[in-house]
């Protein structure tokens, strides 16, 4: 029988003082509910771990706390200043041509507009066309189905964000 030692990075997670930990999971996530789920289900074994329990806490969100999630998310194309996570993960929009920036704009706005909240993509990985076209296309999904397409991307924001914190050096 093999045994597996949990990583580094997500060993010095699980002794986190409870502040530090509350403040690095909500620089992942901006739902307080969120953080409070997965910091009471420390200690973690493995990254699958840390990810199943977020996996769970974003399908237990409130409106409430989705919508506080969705707060600390810019709009696609516009990270905010001093927002290196952003920028990363938006990178694909930052070398777009202005015609795209400013297509991105509108469809942002009018997104807010029908919906109440930000368009919120796993942009990692995206081009700015491929942020466009979903962004054109879930503009005409019922309220109902974009929250539930909303849940599910920042799912996997929030599994690439828990990656980032677990995997940083000390």
């Amino acid at each position: 029988m093999t045994t597996t030692s949990t990583p580094p990075g997500l060993a010095r997670f699980n002794v986190l003082e409870e502040q530090a930990a509350l403040a690095a999971l909500h620089e992942a996530c901006a739902s307080t509910e969120w953080a409070r789920r997965l910091l009471a289900g420390r200690p973690y074994a493995t990254l699958a771990d840390l990810h199943a329990a977020s996996d769970a806490a974003t399908a237990g969100l409130s409106a409430a706390d989705l919508a506080e999630a969705m707060a600390g998310h810019p709009p696609i194309g516009r990270p905010a200043p001093g927002d290196p996570t952003s920028a990363r993960e938006q990178r694909g929009m930052a070398g777009a041509a202005a015609e795209l920036k400013a297509e991105m704009l509108e469809l942002n706005l009018a997104y807010q507009e029908r919906f109440g909240h930000v368009f919120l993509i796993c942009a990692t990985g995206r081009s700015g066309e491929q942020m466009r076209d979903a962004a054109r296309e879930r503009l005409g999904n019922p309220p109902e189905r974009e929250r539930e397409i909303v849940r599910t991307e920042l799912g996997k924001i929030n599994r690439i964000r828990l990656a980032r914190l677990v995997e940083e050096d000390a």
